[in-house]
């Protein structure tokens, strides 16, 4: 992977004659110029001082092509620092990935950030010292990157298949999609495209979860009941520890889009069902999605759904799964509302052996999970350790593991090929229910 030199030259939205003479000034939209890295090709004769355009020959940091207009197919070589885009800026974004991102700075340069939100973009870019904002994804796609980062409001499905289908490494936050379609049109496009398409599945990377798999590998087919709680109060409590930069400016159209989105999701995942349905059919890709996919990667798909329930407007889920090994797996998710309270936990227990796994909630920055193993020594004795984890940020492990895959030094461990069965699976468990009357 070769190394882009440092450079202060001020880079060009369109042709340019040079740094003194630059016809077309990078549209920044009032955000201070910052130095830039240039983006050498191998085997030109660059020298700092000459940078000369037009439209990248031989060399040019971003010119801006038409929206709409298509990237030259198939990978590109990727430079180093990884230069990545952000498409959504609102909380998971501030909180996590722009800070996160901002600490990798030997392995990624945010190039952009986008939003349907312009005030948000502008200021989020102001923020973190982000040289673009767009307010259009597209404006995005067309832009000189190696990789998008998507966290806006779902749906994710559009976007993702045009960023794969650009020839971008992609990462796509959870949920992935609602329906089986939208599911199978972004593997067909990452499958094309060749390159990395990581979901940001974080709890995997999580250094207590990894601790609690091998413990899980270790009890093997002793393994008897499995147990998830996960106790969600609304996410306004924890959001008001962090100063957000919030708006009001996101068009009225594109909100009418995201609840027809919605409306259609259900419609083509369950037909004609009730609010509470819908209501539970969200929370579990939106929320519980993080337990069932934990659970996928510890015991694997299970074999059926035996039996669901849907409670108080579908704000309490509770599904018992079968899997293979005839271990059973009890799954709670409720909304407690203004209870100033968060618990998620994973329980697994054998004839021996039982572990318990407990998650701080997914804006925590610096709060640890938890592990604790109970059981029975060979002498007969009862103990319970708590096994030391590691104090790094999951979120953070993520992108470092999207960075390895992306210049060849990993195999993606949360692939879209695997989402597609958290996305059957949540379609499975809302429809035991609707098969129960």
């Amino acid at each position: 992977m070769a190394t882009r030199p440092p450079s202060t030259v001020r880079p060009c939205g369109r042709a340019c004659m040079g740094p003194s003479k630059c016809s077309t000034p990078w549209p920044t939209s009032g955000t201070p110029l910052r130095p830039v890295r240039v983006r050498w090709r191998r085997g030109s004769k660059d020298a700092p001082s000459a940078h000369r355009c037009p439209s990248r020959r031989p060399w040019c940091l971003e010119p801006k092509r038409a929206r709409g207009s298509v990237r030259p197919p198939g990978r590109r070589e990727v430079m180093a620092p990884v230069r990545i885009g952000i498409v959504g800026c609102g909380a998971i974004a501030q909180i996590q990935h722009l800070p996160n991102l901002a600490e990798l700075r030997e392995e990624f340069e945010v190039a952009a950030v986008c939003d349907c939100s312009p005030a948000l973009a502008r200021a989020v870019a102001g923020e973190f010292g982000i040289p673009v904002h767009l307010s259009d994804y597209r404006d995005l796609l067309a832009s000189d990157l190696d990789a998008v980062l998507l966290c806006h409001s779902d749906p994710k499905t559009e976007i993702a298949v045009a960023s794969l289908q650009a020839g971008f490494h992609t990462f796509i936050e959870k949920p992935l999609c609602w329906t089986l379609a939208d599911a199978d049109a972004i593997v067909d496009a990452a499958r094309s495209f060749g390159g990395t398409c990581q979901v940001g599945y974080m709890k995997v990377y999580d250094p207590a979860f990894e601790l609690a798999q091998r413990e899980v590998r270790a009890m093997a087919e002793t393994i008897r009941f499995i147990q998830v709680n996960h106790l969600h109060t609304d996410n306004s409590h924890h959001l008001a520890h962090f100063r957000l930069q919030r708006f009001d400016d996101i068009p009225a159209s594109v909100r009418a889009d995201q609840r027809d989105a919605r409306h259609a999701a259900v419609a083509e995942a369950l037909g004609d069902v009730s609010d509470d349905a819908a209501a539970a059919f969200f929370h579990l890709a939106g929320s519980m999605i993080h337990d069932l996919y934990g659970l996928r990667a510890l015991f694997g798909q299970p074999q059926r759904v035996v039996s669901t329930e849907i409670w108080n407007g579908g704000l309490g889920i509770t599904a018992v799964l079968e899997y293979g090994s005839g271990a059973r797996c009890a799954a709670t998710w409720v909304e407690l509302r203004n209870i100033r309270q968060f618990a998620e936990t994973l329980e697994v227990y054998g004839d021996n052996r039982g572990v318990v796994l407990s998650y701080p909630t997914g804006f925590s920055r610096g709060i640890l999970s938890t592990l604790t193993v109970k059981g029975v020594d060979e002498n007969g004795r009862a103990f319970t350790t708590h096994p030391e984890i590691e104090w790094e940020n999951p979120f953070r492990r993520e992108l470092t593991h999207f960075h390895r895959c992306i210049t060849g030094d990993g195999r993606c461990r949360t692939p879209v090929v695997d989402a597609r069965q958290d996305v059957a699976l949540i379609i499975d468990i809302v429809q035991r229910y609707l098969a129960a009357g």
